[in-house]
């Protein structure tokens, strides 16, 4: 992919890759309706317009965060990497309401499990925006998190590069 390439001409550090939690339209994290998220203060990272109401693990690695309200995910790779998934802005007011997990905080995931099942239709007609927003909330201890330049993406590929350092 051609924003990995670029990546390592200018860097000569090891990185990670951290793939799409969902399939669907890729947005700036600076444009989203969440002035935390877009700020970039719970660290660097991506947003998608889901195209589909399931979302998959986008590392390997041990959940370690499930909210009681299942609207957000905190994962830790066997590296160290701090994955927080957040589905929709404001949707913790739902209480639950819409959202399924399919895993346990202490679980291990594997790239692609099903994690949370959300239902984007009812969320929306409750008045909720439901962007899923993935953020590296320990962007502080790596060189770089660079998100991918594509506009919309599938499971199978990498949304997130993280610049080890």
């Amino acid at each position: 992919d051609s924003s990995c390439n670029r990546i390592l001409s200018v860097y000569s550090a090891p990185i990670t890759k951290v793939h799409a939690p969902v399939e669907g339209k890729v947005i700036s994290l600076t444009d989203v309706e969440d002035k935390a998220f877009a700020s970039e203060a719970l660290g660097k990272g991506i947003a998608f317009m889901p195209e589909e109401d399931m979302i998959y693990a986008p590392v390997s690695g041990e959940v370690v965060t499930l909210f009681p309200t299942q609207h957000a995910i905190g994962l830790k790779t066997d590296y160290g990497i701090e994955v927080l998934i957040h589905i929709g802005i404001d949707t913790v007011e739902l209480n639950g309401k819409y959202f399924k997990s399919f895993i346990k905080q202490g679980d291990h995931v594997h790239i692609g499990q099903e994690m949370i099942h959300f239902d984007r239709e009812a969320i929306s007609k409750e008045g909720f925006d439901n962007t899923v927003i993935m953020v590296i909330t320990n962007s502080h201890d790596y060189l770089d998190i660079v998100p991918t330049n594509e506009n919309q993406l599938s499971l199978n590929q990498s949304c997130l590069t993280v610049v080890l350092s």
